[in-house]
C-alpha cells in the first residue's frame, strides 16, 4: 500500500515541471522581466538569465554569460525603455526546457522617440526551482 501511495504521489508531481512551461507562466516571467527593465532594475533583468546564457542581439556580437548580459542591458537601458513582451507560443522541450516565440515593443529614448516592434525566440531552462533564459535572440519588424 505504501509503495502504491508513493507511486501515485510521484505521478501527481510529474506534471508540475511541465506546467511551468505553459504560456501563462512564461508570460508572467516576461512581465517580471519587462517590469524590472522598465523600472531600471537591471540586476533583476540579468537574474532572469542562466549563468552561461547567450544573448544574440541584432546587428551586434553575441553576449555570453550573465555578467556580460548585465552590462549589455545596462547600456541598452540608456537608449530604450517601455519594453513589452508577449508570449505567442510556448513549446516544452523535455521537462527542464521550453522554447518561446513572442513579440515585443519598446520606445527609443531621446528627443525623437520612436516605437519599435519585433519578434523573438528564447529558450528557457529550469535551474533548481526557477526558470531562466538560456538563449535570447530577436529582431525588428520592418
Amino acid at each position: 500500500m505504501r509503495t502504491h501511495v508513493l507511486f501515485t504521489a510521484t505521478c501527481l508531481c510529474l506534471p508540475v515541471s511541465a506546467m511551468a512551461q505553459d504560456k501563462a507562466t512564461i508570460q508572467s516571467l516576461n512581465d517580471q522581466f519587462a517590469r524590472a527593465f522598465n523600472t531600471g532594475d537591471i540586476p533583476a533583468v540579468a537574474a532572469h538569465y542562466t549563468e552561461d546564457a547567450t544573448v544574440l542581439p541584432p546587428g551586434a556580437e553575441m553576449v555570453m554569460g550573465r555578467d556580460a548580459i548585465l552590462a549589455f542591458w545596462k547600456s541598452a537601458a540608456e537608449q530604450i525603455g517601455d519594453i513589452k513582451l508577449t508570449a505567442v507560443d510556448v513549446k516544452p522541450l523535455g521537462s527542464n526546457a521550453a522554447r518561446e516565440i513572442g513579440t515585443f515593443s519598446l520606445r527609443t529614448k531621446g528627443s525623437q522617440s520612436q516605437e519599435i516592434a519585433g519578434k523573438y525566440v528564447v529558450v528557457w531552462e529550469k535551474v533548481g526551482a526557477d526558470w531562466k533564459l538560456a538563449t535570447d535572440i530577436w529582431n525588428t519588424i520592418k
